[in-house]
């Protein structure tokens, strides 16, 4: 069960290959759930980032945003690898963190 305050990075995709969109947060089931409902307007509402498919959890915001600035600052091919890493099937890991 994940505390009420967990930072964690995360990463969003419209589909398998498709759009990416890496965000942090400090209580990940809501804000994936915000997006998911498509109540998060901008970015993710508009190119259909609806499924979680990386997210790494951090001991404190600091560490969660250096690591968010660190992956987004780095090439598509590297969030790719992350993903494929970790979650080859891109399957989507929303009930894995509501559990």
């Amino acid at each position: 069960m994940q505390r009420e305050f967990q930072p964690a990075v995360y990463i969003m995709a419209s589909q398998r290959n498709g759009t990416l969109y890496v965000g942090v947060t400090s209580k990940l089931p809501q804000r994936v759930w915000q997006h998911r409902e498509g109540i998060v307007e901008g970015f993710t509402a508009r190119h259909g980032c609806k499924h979680l498919v990386w997210f790494e959890l951090h001991a404190t915001m600091e560490y969660a945003i250096a690591r968010e600035k660190q992956i987004k600052g780095g090439s598509r091919k590297r969030k790719l690898a992350l993903i494929e890493d970790r979650n080859p099937l891109w399957r989507d890991l929303f009930a894995e963190i509501c559990a």
